[in-house]
């Protein structure tokens, strides 16, 4: 009886207009954002090569020597992925290189920089066409499964025929999700098909299971807005009542809830500049180059004298000076440490406030998972950052310590020449983090996803069973 039921929902569907537009836009806009984006993503990569070239060029010609403390001696690049093409997420709006300086990690220009006026109309990738456009087909399919059928007359005919209500309701879940899925999974199909043609690496074992992984969580999210819709359909009796409220509920869910819940973190956890943070920094360093030139000075006085030969007095200078920058360094590494510590602190609590805010809906929930499954979100951001983090501290270990600003140490590099200039390590490769982990990171947004499906379609059966017919 279950199947008979299914395929006459199917056929419902099927039928319909609403099928003919689900269908339309699945073959329109899954391969066609595929390809566009990867098209994209291929120029990324060309300019991420040429970036590097161009930067290592650049330091065989001039390299750094006691460079100014806001100069880049070295860059690490981002390196785009080609996972991007599903949902690109973080990457345009992170750096497009972390530079090296003496005062810190300075971060280079974003490619939202470039176009700003792209930017603000937003990206179109196949995790918007999920999260937005394929959310709001789910609704249209299921707003009106039960409201129809009663505001028609023929639920009270077909339950007579001692038709068990949860078979009734399933095969209208099940036969209408059928039917949306399977024109979604071709399409989405064909557009594997359409990558692995321009050169798509799908064949890798790890880019495969993620591209599985971030199907699932899709039809999974497709499954939670058919529960809503069949939640909306069963409260209420009007089939156009249903629709206004399964609309209301959609541009609450997908493109508010989301963007309020970090505009609310912004008032109750506010954070400094990044440009203000870094102005400290170089205060610091300024205050403490006066302090320190004020203090070798009256060491110089007390031990040498007010006249002196400089070229006699260098090694005497020299070993003065050691304790000194020692002292110094590390008094300006643990006052921008804790600048540092202070400003990563305020970002944390603002976003982790801000995302805690947007889980209320299953979008935000999507699109942090998907972005993770594409290498795109928040953890290939810490990664990054991280490295930049691991570069700067070996460089300091290696190059910056041994560079000093008071005027002893210039009139020294004057009087005895330019030295040779020493060889900068080149930036670390940045290691990508396991399918694992990033679902072990993920799981409170797979669960959230998962629970919402449960509870939703639980609640919607509940009220179908204690509604009267």
């Amino acid at each position: 009886m279950l199947t008979t039921l299914i395929q006459k929902e199917m056929m419902h569907h099927i039928l319909s207009v609403r099928f003919v537009a689900l269908l339309v836009m699945c073959l329109l806009l899954v391969p066609l954002t595929l390809h566009i984006n990867y098209r994209n993503y291929l120029q990324n990569q060309v300019n991420y090569q040429e970036s590097i070239k161009l930067s290592g060029a650049e330091t065989e010609e001039k390299p750094p020597d006691s460079p100014a403390p806001d100069l880049e001696v070295s860059k690490l690049f981002l390196e785009p992925t080609p996972l991007s093409v599903f949902a690109k997420g973080l990457e345009e709006s992170l750096p497009s290189y972390l530079g090296m300086t003496r005062n810190g990690v300075k971060q280079g220009s974003t490619s939202l920089a470039e176009a700003p006026l792209s930017s603000a109309l937003g990206n179109l990738d196949f995790l918007f066409v999920v999260s937005t456009v394929f959310s709001l087909l789910a609704l249209l399919f299921t707003f009106d499964a039960v409201a129809g059928e009663r505001e028609a007359g023929t639920l009270r005919i077909t339950l007579a025929n001692a038709l068990p209500r949860d078979l009734f309701l399933w095969s209208k879940l099940i036969g209408g999700y059928i039917v949306f899925v399977v024109p979604f999974l071709v399409a989405f199909l064909l557009g594997l098909l359409l990558l692995v043609s321009q050169g798509f690496p799908l064949g890798e074992s790890d880019i495969f299971l993620r591209v599985l992984s971030l199907t699932l969580v899709s039809l999974l999210y497709i499954g939670v807005f058919f529960a809503i819709g069949t939640v909306i359909s069963t409260y209420l009796d009007n089939s156009k009542t249903a629709l206004i409220v399964a609309f209301t509920v959609w541009v609450l869910a997908v493109l508010i809830a989301p963007r309020v819940g970090f505009l609310t973190a912004k008032l109750i956890a506010p954070t400094r500049a990044i440009q203000s943070v870094h102005m400290e920094k170089t205060a610091i360093r300024n205050n403490l180059n006066a302090e320190k030139e004020q203090v070798l000075g009256k060491k110089i006085t007390e031990t040498l004298g007010t006249s002196f030969s400089l070229n006699e007095a260098l090694p005497k200078i020299k070993e003065l000076r050691e304790p000194i920058d020692a002292e110094y360094r590390q008094k300006f590494q643990e006052q921008v440490d804790k600048v540092d510590r202070e400003y990563q602190r305020e970002k944390k609590r603002q976003e982790s406030a801000g995302e805690t805010l947007s889980r209320i809906t299953p979008t935000s929930s999507l699109i942090y998972l998907a972005m993770n499954l594409a290498q795109t979100g928040k953890i290939k951001r810490n990664t990054y950052f991280q490295a930049g983090t691991r570069y700067y501290v070996q460089l300091e270990e290696e190059y910056f310590s041994e560079i000093t600003d008071d005027d002893f140490a210039t009139m020294a590099r004057f009087v005895s020449g330019k030295a040779e200039s020493k060889k900068i390590a080149p930036p670390p490769d940045m290691t990508e983090t396991p399918l694992s982990e990033m679902l072990r990171h993920s799981a409170v947004d797979l669960l959230l996803l998962c629970f919402l499906a449960v509870v939703l379609t639980t609640v919607a059966f509940l009220k179908f069973f204690r509604s009267d017919i």
